[in-house]
């Protein structure tokens, strides 16, 4: 106590507690999509992440973000990126402990899952590292097209070490992978590409142009799209050759972002770079869209952990803080608003996990459901991660405002999400494409939501109505791309809700049904029915 006053009524650190075992619905969705054997490898990791030290690293790599020098002190041409030792600290955890590549290095039931569990984890306490962690996972399927190449850089993305100088592959025994697709002109329309890539004789390829997104440049190796001879091509750009020569890769500058400010993104040129072909030549979109796939459901999957950290935080702050007599979250409009953020992250937990099993088989129905699923669950979960992250953030008052709480930080982190690997629109659009061209995606989908009716009214109803759209479509295709999100929204919120009911507590579905499906839902965050079991929903929080 000081001359002028004690602290009192604050709410003590969020630290020292295991964030997975504290987690009730990423652990029934771990034990539900048969990934149960790593519940002590997910305990290891919770009580990691919510160490003080964890936390402290975290905060660290997000207020010393990473500086880029183009050149040394002597001129030499360096295009070096550096980092706060807590930014490497925390990606050396999560290499260590499996976040990127466990479920292709070690494949069994549930692997994918445990993955995704493991990545969330880790996403939710720091989530730019979850960049270049994504990539190296999603970059697998792709190297897999050119087995040379896969022979040699697979062992090294399996590895679980972490090693983030830039030298000879060779001498390496672990790597990092990065992506880099858009251009100034282009955007999305990665086909308006101008970068060019020419045969030099040898095996391989040099190329010539620019990239205006290239995350994580302090990676090891990128895919990164060219125009041959044949069209759009994809190639393998280290950015160390053999021998230990350095590799034409110009960083232009970092990119000052809105937020993920732990990671690094920059411009870059490439001027005679020299690549390695991955795939055939002229099908570099059929190639990469294998990377992007997986790093579209990691999207879900870091939105979901930040809708975990947010509402978390949320309801620790309210549990102990009182006001005008009772603790904040004895108080009925309280209660519902963490309720409903809640609810809001269990279905972006289940979504994430059921979306995660689907890629744990390869049998025709898991395959055609997670290609228009994945796109879904990307386009809703992520458009959900900022709002939530709002609502979270008021829970704590003035506090939640400031940048000595994480939830600012998470505030300007979600957006991140729904832009990474296809905004809005290009999802949508991405949706009736896949809906168009593999129909069987849609049959797929269809079985989900199906298997769940005949519980709730309101979700039987939102289902029918749901189809009745789908059949507008096919009936008249030409005019679906009005009504794309729409359509792209009914799909989700019906996923969401099939998930719930048939593998959430009673409780969460019954609300998520109202909140979400009813014939009372409300756009606010909190105006949930009050004969609904706030109290059982608030305390899963």
């Amino acid at each position: 106590m000081t001359g002028t006053h004690e602290v009192l009524n604050q709410a003590p650190p969020r630290a020292g507690l295991n964030e997975y075992l504290i987690n009730p619905a990423l652990t029934e969705a771990v034990r539900r999509y048969d990934a149960q054997w790593a519940t002590a490898h997910l305990s290891d990791v919770g009580a990691l992440v919510g160490q003080a030290g964890f936390q402290r690293d975290a905060e660290l790599a997000n207020t010393h973000p990473p500086v880029f020098a183009s050149h040394d002190r002597w001129g030499h041409r360096v295009d070096a990126v550096d980092f706060h030792p807590g930014y490497h600290r925390v990606i050396a955890a999560a290499i260590e402990h499996g976040a990127h590549t466990a479920c292709w290095s070690q494949p069994r039931p549930g692997a994918h899952v445990a993955r995704a569990a493991t990545f969330m984890l880790f996403g939710q306490i720091e989530p730019g590292h979850g960049c270049p962690v994504s990539m190296t996972h999603a970059v697998v399927p792709s190297l897999r097209f050119t087995p040379e190449l896969a022979e040699f850089w697979l062992p090294k993305v399996y590895s679980r070490d972490y090693d983030p100088e830039l030298r000879d592959p060779a001498t390496k025994t672990s790597a990092i992978f990065g992506m880099a697709m858009t251009e100034k002109q282009g955007g999305s329309d990665v086909r308006a590409n101008t970068t060019r890539a020419a045969d030099a004789g040898d095996g391989t390829w040099r190329l010539t142009g620019h990239k205006w997104f290239c995350s994580a440049p302090q990676s090891d190796a990128f895919l990164v799209l060219a125009q041959a001879p044949g069209g759009l091509s994809c190639f393998l750009v280290p950015r160390v050759l053999p021998g230990g020569e350095r590799n034409v890769f110009r960083i232009q500058r970092l990119k000052d972002k809105l937020g993920n400010k732990s990671n690094a993104s920059s411009e870059i040129e490439l001027d005679g770079t020299t690549g390695w072909l991955v795939g055939e030549e002229g099908r570099g979109v059929r190639t990469i869209i294998e990377m992007v796939a997986q790093t579209r459901l990691d999207c879900v999957l870091g939105s979901a952990a930040g809708m975990r950290q947010a509402v978390a935080e949320a309801a620790w702050h309210v549990r102990h803080r009182s006001a005008f007599g009772a603790l904040l979250i004895d108080q009925p409009a309280m209660t519902a608003v963490i309720a409903d953020l809640q609810l809001e992250a269990e279905a972006a937990t289940w979504t994430a996990m059921r979306l995660a099993a689907a890629y744990d088989s390869e049998d025709r129905e898991s395959v055609a459901f997670r290609r228009l699923a994945t796109a879904v669950g990307k386009y809703w979960v992520c458009k959900r991660g900022p709002n939530h992250a709002y609502e979270a953030l008021e829970c704590l008052g003035g506090n939640g405002y400031t940048e000595s709480f994480p939830l600012a930080r998470r505030y300007r982190e979600q957006p991140v999400m729904a832009v990474w690997e296809g905004s809005g629109n290009v999802i949508a659009l991405d949706v009736l494409r896949a809906m168009s061209r593999e129909p069987d995606s849609v049959e797929a989908v269809q079985n989900e939501l199906m298997s769940a009716v005949g519980v709730h009214p309101a979700y039987d109803e939102h289902v029918a109505a749901t189809r009745k759209l789908l059949a507008q479509i096919s009936a008249n295709p030409a005019a679906a791309a009005g009504t794309a999100r729409r359509v792209v929204e009914a799909l989700a919120l019906a996923l969401q809700g099939a998930v719930l009911i048939k593998e959430a507590p009673a409780a969460v579905a019954d609300g998520f049904v109202a909140a979400r499906l009813g014939p009372d839902r409300s756009l606010e965050y909190g105006a949930l029915d009050p004969g609904l079991d706030l109290a059982a929903i608030s305390a899963r929080a």
